[in-house]
């Protein structure tokens, strides 16, 4: 969602579980309130800004209606931290022990 501010997307895992995957998120999107309480900022916005990053289908699944609807569906990059990677291990260690400052993130005091 590269642009736009403050807005939290939650998509889960289409190998396991969905909750899985969306637990994880909101765990990250809690310590990204706390990281932008603690620091004073009240705007984070994601910028790509990688031009080697290529936009991929958002799900990996190969269902008629989710073909006949991908064009609508948001994409995800090729690589870090534009990536849903399907590993709930891998996704668990990023999540809730990464560092929450990236360079992709732009924070500001003021709206």
């Amino acid at each position: 969602m590269t642009g736009i501010p403050n807005l939290a997307f939650v998509t889960g895992y289409t190998n396991a579980t969905w909750t899985l995957k969306s637990d994880l998120l909101c765990v990250y999107v809690c310590r990204l309130l706390k990281y932008m309480d603690k620091h004073g900022y009240r705007q984070v916005t994601p910028h790509l800004t990688d031009p080697e990053v290529v936009g991929l289908p958002l799900l990996n699944l190969t269902s008629g209606y989710i073909l006949r609807a991908m064009d609508r569906f948001p994409r995800q990059g090729s690589k870090l931290p534009w990536r849903l990677y399907q590993n709930w291990f891998f996704d668990t260690l990023m999540i809730r022990f990464g560092s929450i400052k990236d360079d992709a993130l732009d924070f500001k005091s003021q709206i």
